[in-house]
């Protein structure tokens, strides 16, 4: 994996977090951990994992929970479920609900590693988002628009690909504020109106069709009529 690629471990073992933490910090990872369902869930909005290591039996809320509303969220970054030996049940359950792996407990760190590459290496096939004449690198991060490079800070990318994964749907303003944001404290509650203002800025150039329009009393949409 990449240095630097951000991994959220979500399990209420200390022990297992602290292994797994000094396990994926001397790859060169950057590791955040979480010792409950409810600041895992919190985590993986603020944080913005490119992985999660994510135990079902976490107090609070379980772990399947944490996976559906993710899920549900549109949220897909991939996910490694931890399960114990005799968990079949819910083995299958996560799986339906859009688990990407899962391992039985005890485990190899380096087996562990291995699938979260592998993991990475499918999903980083799919990471050109095209809108109209507007391209998105993923891997990247790097947007352009009729060969014109584009440069934005990561809230305004973070808001442009969310955008873009939901092409021509309109987005309503709590809808994008939850997906974007999350439960971060202190946001304005016109945030998203200022950083659509600032994309529009930024993506159309004179003469340029605007591609983002927005839809009166609902919020906004990426492309389309």
């Amino acid at each position: 994996m990449k240095p630097g690629t951000r991994v959220l471990v979500v399990e209420d073992d200390y022990s297992i977090a602290r292994l797994l933490e000094l396990e994926f910090e001397h790859n060169d990872l950057e590791v955040r951990c979480a010792y409950d369902g409810r600041s895992g869930l919190a985590a993986a909005e603020e944080f913005r994992p490119s992985v999660i290591v994510l135990d079902i039996m976490l107090p609070v809320i379980d772990g399947v929970r944490i996976l559906e509303r993710l899920r549900r969220r549109g949220n897909r970054v991939a996910i490694v479920m931890l399960t114990a030996r005799d968990a079949i049940p819910e083995k299958v359950n996560s799986l339906d609900l859009g688990a990407d792996d899962y391992l039985t407990k005890p485990f190899s760190t380096a087996e562990l590693l291995a699938r979260m590459e592998a993991l990475l290496r499918r999903t980083e096939g799919e990471v050109i988002l095209n809108v109209a004449d507007l391209r998105i690198d993923t891997s990247n991060r790097e947007i352009t628009r009729d060969e014109r490079q584009i440069e934005l800070t990561a809230r305004e990318y973070d808001l442009l690909e969310f955008m873009a994964r939901n092409p021509r749907r309109v987005l309503s303003r709590s809808l994008i504020m939850n997906s974007v944001w999350g439960r971060e404290s202190g946001v304005q509650a016109n945030v998203v109106d200022l950083y659509v203002a600032y994309l529009r800025k930024k993506l159309d150039a004179a003469g340029e069709v605007p591609l983002i329009r927005t839809v009166r009393g609902v919020g906004y949409a990426l492309g389309g009529d």
